[in-house]
């Protein structure tokens, strides 16, 4: 998530665009949920503190003059709500329950993310951290896991890259001996038989289970001098490379309406002189009904509009359209799914367009979320006939594309393939995702194939190696929303594009190719029987609903990089 790409919703929402100020909050909501719910380790304050940050945010937009540096403001706000309320909690007295958590911020993050083994252990080991080091390390979480980076780390804590380089060694260095003491106590919980270390259970026959900075030093000066607590039960990897590529914790149900639609927050912003903006932001719905964001499909839409068009009339909200989409949403559309051209809520007050306008229409869908693969003998459906008069590629060095800025322009109309090597074993961490600038015309993502999917597992392996990785080497990891990507993806384009390789910590190649419907075909449906692991996928549906690719724009950014993923192209 970068600033930039949010520049031209930032500005309409300075502008007054009050849709554009609802994608803003729903878009930035759950990064500063996660900095807060890990820095206050989930305490009934998060949600209060999560609101007046995104508040704040909102009151004083106007005041951003760089739209580019709003990720940076934003998390520096954030981290000034976070010690304001330390302050306030230090000067006034403690009221009954005040203490209590609302929901541990570290099971959270292990339930909700599915984390295991090591990466568990990280998660629970937050706990054992003091106020200070829990803030610094809710912000370097988020630069490991590529959501933040190095400087905006240091400029939300207000200190210099030097010293942020010192002050996150040191709470690193705090964070291995709380995982150590997670480590040393996960052999005695209940059930787990007999205690290997009877001293550590006569250290803790006082503690009442709360993780504090005394039980802390206590269980680390154990573990100091005990043969077995100390002795490596496995190889520890380091908590950066775990944390690598690991999403960001979803938001609770629920939340994201309770900051627009008002609650005990909105009723006391009212007693605080709040703005009328602000106060008339908590009346909205999170999400605008528009033709270009209706959610219930799987994917946002992409609008084309003639040149000088303007923005439909905001259709007035329903309960409908304001619920948030389901979790559970597959990647490929089906027929029921299809929604219809135009919003089904009923029209605002706001005077309709001019009869001489072109009616919006609906340009692909966003698959923006991981789906599942088809079982091994599912056949696929028939891939849909497109026209083709062939595809030229340019630019693309003949061994593919092997490193960061090399580029491929696509022109023609017809089918071209993109093949995927994820190389793990060069370098693991996040990938940073090929993306497609400069599209002029349409492009459609048609059917995934090669046999298997990048995240199946390899013939033949026996500790569940996959095409990302494995345990032996480490994995390359997807960012958070990024669909799963098959060995061969198949596109379909009428007009030009150019696809950039935008390789970052993690090493991968990406080989393009023309191909034709014939060839498509035959690789989709090349299944089990042939020696791979399962047929392919048809993702197209002959029509101009059908999915266009992550990561695609008609504009031309400096940084390729940075393109979002909810692709949204206009003409």
């Amino acid at each position: 998530m970068d600033g930039r790409q949010w520049r031209p919703i930032i500005g309409a929402a300075q502008a007054g665009d009050r849709r554009a100020l609802d994608e803003l909050v729903a878009g930035w909501l759950p990064l500063v949920y996660n900095i807060v719910g890990r820095a206050l380790n989930g305490h009934a304050d998060v949600d209060d503190v999560v609101q007046e940050t995104m508040l704040r945010a909102v009151d004083n937009l106007g005041s951003l003059r760089d739209p580019d540096s709003f990720r940076s403001w934003l998390v520096a706000i954030t981290m000034r709500q976070i010690r304001e309320r330390s302050r306030r909690r230090t000067a006034e007295p403690l009221a009954d329950g005040a203490g209590e958590q609302a929901a541990d911020f570290a099971e959270l993050t292990v339930l909700r993310l599915q984390l295991e083994g090591q990466r568990r252990e990280v998660a629970e080991a937050v706990r054992w951290l003091d106020d200070e080091d829990r803030q610094l390390l809710s912000l370097w979480w988020l630069e490991v896991a590529g959501e933040l980076t190095r400087r905006e780390l240091a400029a939300a804590v207000g200190i210099s890259r030097q010293h942020a380089a010192v002050r996150v060694q040191r709470m690193k260095q705090r964070l291995e001996i709380a995982r150590d003491i997670v480590r040393a106590l996960d052999g005695h919980h209940p059930g787990a038989g007999n205690s290997p270390c009877p001293d550590l259970r006569l250290v803790t026959a006082r503690w009442d289970g709360r993780p504090d900075s005394v039980w802390r030093k206590r269980l680390a000066r154990h573990i100091r001098g005990c043969a077995y607590c100390s002795g490596a039960r496995e190889a520890v990897v380091p908590a950066e490379r775990l944390l690598v590529g690991i999403a960001l914790v979803p938001l609770p149900v629920g939340f994201t309406l309770s900051l627009a639609l008002g609650g005990k927050t909105a009723v006391a912003a009212t007693t605080v002189g709040w703005s009328a903006k602000v106060l008339g932001l908590l009346t909205k719905p999170a999400v605008a009904v528009t033709a270009g964001a209706t959610l219930a499909a799987g994917g946002l839409y992409v609008v084309t509009r003639a040149p000088h068009d303007p923005p439909p009339a905001l259709a007035a909200p329903t309960a409908a359209s304001t619920a948030r989409p389901p979790s559970g949403r597959t990647g490929e559309p089906s027929a029921s799914a299809t929604p219809s051209p135009s919003p089904s809520a009923s029209p605002s007050p706001s005077p309709s367009p001019s009869p001489s306008k072109t009616r919006v229409q609906l340009y692909g869908t966003v698959v923006d979320a991981v789906d599942r693969a088809p079982a091994s003998s599912a056949l696929p459906g028939t891939l849909p006939r497109r026209a083709e008069k062939g595809v030229s590629a340019t630019g693309a060095p003949a061994t593919g594309l092997t490193h960061r800025g090399e580029t491929v322009t696509l022109s023609g109309q017809g089918y071209f393939r993109v093949r995927w090597q994820v190389l793990p074993q060069q370098r693991t961490g996040a990938l940073l995702m090929p993306t497609w600038t400069g599209l002029s015309g349409k492009l459609f993502h048609v059917a995934s194939g090669g046999g298997h999917r990048m995240d199946d597992v390899q013939s033949g392996s026996a500790d569940g190696t996959t095409w990302m990785g494995g345990p032996s080497v480490g994995y390359a990891v997807l960012p958070s929303g990024t669909q799963q990507m098959w060995q061969n993806e198949y596109f379909w384009i009428d007009g030009s594009v150019t696809l950039h390789q935008n390789e970052g910590p993690a090493d991968y190649n990406l080989f393009v190719q023309t191909s034709t419907w014939d060839k498509v075909t035959e690789d989709v449906r090349t299944g089990p029987a042939q020696g791979v692991i399962r047929y392919g996928l048809v993702r197209d549906n002959g029509e101009d609903t059908a999915p266009v690719p992550q990561y695609l724009t008609r504009s031309t950014p400096a940084d390729p990089a940075t393109v979002s993923p909810r692709s949204q192209v206009t003409s």
